[in-house]
């Protein structure tokens, strides 16, 4: 580790002594010359990065937004230098280890995806941009831009992605790309060698395609000059499973899921959009869901929806602000796979394994367009902007006809009007009688 630690200086007297009449932290600066800089790399730009409570009190701790190195100033403190690189010792391993970027005192779920993506500390066994520096040194002996830099940079882009109002999914999405190409020893600051480990990857061409516009997005971001590789993958249908399937998903997980999972089926929001849904945003009385937050700058959008979902959203416990809680992504995202690992086995039905959350927004999608044959309805419906993304729902599918279609026979001018108001679409005229129907 290079540069210097913070530690507290050792004292005669007595632990109570201390806490009678502690220093106050804001002393700290003055006493080290009113100039606070990052202890390894020494920048000035840095995060607040939470509390440290120590016997002295409560220590500030920061970021460095240049080197992702954690460091902290408090109550009387002294500026040690590090053991020689060569040669370190055990506790300075250790204390770099504390350091390292962690999240459990970020305050927000913003902070943390933010700045904490990089080099997470997690249990024993997990991977983090630790790893780089030394990957890095065994694939390329003449490397010298310092691991401590990539890191830096890293969380720059992730933070000007969040300043340019990118939503936190596609944060993420994003900086884990960049991570996983670092991961592999690729130094990220030289397009030509990303270039060479993308394409030296066994990746289809669609993976390839993904990466090099994650890179070409931390690219232009970081105000790096390169020309983004042509990779054209084939454009493949969405999958559209059976209803059949997807409620076998529905009633066989347990009560919040199953909820999220008929959400996801009646209005074919972006899992994203559902569980950032808020108690205000359900409207019982009218059964509609109102959709304020869209994710990638989609339109907002108001859904009519079955009492059904309005029951089983009611039924839910309401801890939070938010209708499914406070809980990320990606915990939702691990329960559902291995729920529906589970199902596939119990019911010996291998159909529910491709389906994932996205599958039943590109399922309503589709219904939707079959129901209307309206392309602009469904534009709407999902809240595009540009039609050329709705024009994918058009492809032809083979509808099973047995069973899938409620049927009303309306020989009134009122009661045509009902069925209409109900959903029903008109089919054709018999012996003065009007044929109505509503898919199931």
């Amino acid at each position: 580790m290079r540069g210097s630690i913070v530690r507290p200086l050792r004292r005669s007297h007595k632990p109570e002594d201390v806490g009678s009449n502690p220093t106050p932290a804001s002393n700290t600066i003055a006493n080290l010359g009113n100039e606070l800089s990052c202890t390894r790399c020494g920048s000035s730009r840095f995060w607040k990065d939470g509390l440290r409570q120590t016997r002295l009190g409560s220590i500030q701790r920061y970021i460095c937004r240049d080197c992702g190195h954690q460091f902290s100033e408090g109550p009387r403190t002294q500026i040690l230098q590090d053991p020689p690189r060569h040669a370190p010792s055990e506790s300075s391993e250790r204390s770099e280890g504390v350091r390292r970027i962690h999240t459990l005192n970020i305050k927000s779920e913003a902070d943390k995806l933010v700045l904490c993506r990089v080099g997470a500390a997690q249990t024993t066994g997990a991977k983090n941009l630790a790893e780089v520096e030394t990957r890095i040194q065994e694939k390329a002996a003449g490397a010298t831009v310092p691991t401590a830099d990539i890191k830096g940079r890293i969380i720059e882009f992730a933070w000007k992605l969040k300043k340019e109002g990118y939503s936190e999914s596609t944060i993420e999405t994003y900086v884990r790309a960049i991570e996983t190409l670092a991961r592999k020893g690729v130094n990220i600051l030289d397009p030509e060698e990303v270039k060479e480990a993308i394409a030296n990857q066994n990746w289809n061409d669609r993976s390839k395609f993904n990466y090099a516009n994650f890179f070409d997005a931390f690219a232009k971001i970081m105000g790096i000059q390169w020309k983004k590789p042509r990779y054209r993958p084939a454009e493949k249908l969405p999958l559209i499973p059976t209803e059949k399937n997807i409620d076998q998903l529905i009633y066989g997980a347990g009560r919040k899921m199953g909820t999220l999972l008929l959400l996801l089926k009646e209005t074919a929001m972006r899992v994203g959009e559902a569980l950032k849904l808020q108690w205000s945003n359900i409207d019982t009385e009218n059964n509609r869901i109102i959709l304020s937050n869209p994710e990638k700058g989609s339109n907002a959008r108001v859904f009519k929806v079955s009492p059904e979902l309005i029951s089983r959203i009611t039924r839910l416990p309401k801890k939070t602000e938010r209708v499914f809680g406070n809980s990320l992504r990606h915990s939702y995202e691990i329960q559902f796979l291995l729920m529906r690992k589970r199902l596939a086995n119990e019911l010996n039905n291998p159909a529910l394994l491709p389906i994932t959350f996205h599958t039943l927004r590109h399922w309503k999608a589709t219904m939707e367009y079959h129901r209307t044959k309206d392309i602009l309805h469904v534009m709407r419906f999902l809240g595009h902007k540009n039609i050329k993304n709705t024009l994918i729902y058009t492809q032809l599918i083979e509808f099973e006809t047995v069973d899938q279609y409620h049927v009303r026979v309306a020989k009134t001018i009122e009661e045509a009007c009902e069925f209409v108001k109900s959903g029903f679409e008109f089919v054709t005229e018999m012996d003065g009688a009007k044929i109505f129907r509503k898919r199931k």
